[in-house]
């Protein structure tokens, strides 16, 4: 059976952003098992928590398990290009093996930014984006459609745009987020991908 997750940031007692936790686990739970009454988080989590914590909802056609673990962010400076053709993970599955796989070979690097089709998509953990000088742009076809990214694309905090690999020189940084980054809080120079992608899958 399928199983998906919800990655939630509880900080200060609250809970961060859980309409659109909501949306994201109710549509995938109608995409896998049809029409059904919406479940909310915050009917199961208990926000307890005043440091930055990890709550790790497992879900099917119902919640079976939330989990909370303190939350250090990952330091990440360089990233390495690695081209899979293959990977899909347009579901927050709880299966990461494949996204396992392709972190294991970041070498030198702190994570793998992923090539898929010829357009940059997602590292293994987080959405990115990138600043030319004016304006971030995320990538239109991610891996995986993130809260955290919705929420900048509402605000218009970003934009979407097919960022392809010989697209890369036109930019300066690149910005690491998910719900339980800020934004601007991961920040690296473009400098700092190695370049040229490997070819794994």
């Amino acid at each position: 059976m399928c199983r998906f997750i919800e990655t939630i940031r509880l900080e200060h007692g609250r809970i961060l952003h859980a309409g659109y936790h909501n949306r994201r686990l109710n549509a995938t739970r109608r995409a896998w098992w049809g029409e059904m009454p919406d479940l909310h988080v915050e009917d199961y989590i208990v926000p307890e928590y005043t440091e930055r914590t990890r709550c790790r909802i497992v879900y099917g056609r119902e919640i079976e398990s939330v989990e909370y673990f303190a939350y250090q962010p990952r330091q990440v400076r360089r990233l390495r290009l690695l081209a899979c053709d293959t990977i899909e993970y347009r579901y927050k599955q709880a299966d990461r093996s494949l996204l396992d796989q392709l972190y294991a070979l970041r070498g030198e690097a702190d994570d793998v930014l992923i090539v898929r089709e010829g357009l940059i998509t997602d590292t293994s953990i987080a959405n990115v984006a990138l600043w030319d000088g004016r304006r971030w742009d995320t990538p239109a076809r991610p891996l995986l459609a993130g809260t955290h990214r919705q929420r900048l694309l509402d605000q218009g905090i970003i934009q979407e745009r097919d960022i392809r690999v010989a697209d890369l020189p036109a930019y300066r940084k690149i910005c690491l987020f998910n719900a339980m980054l800020d934004f601007e809080e991961v920040v690296t120079d473009v400098s700092r991908i190695l370049i040229p992608a490997v070819h794994n899958c």
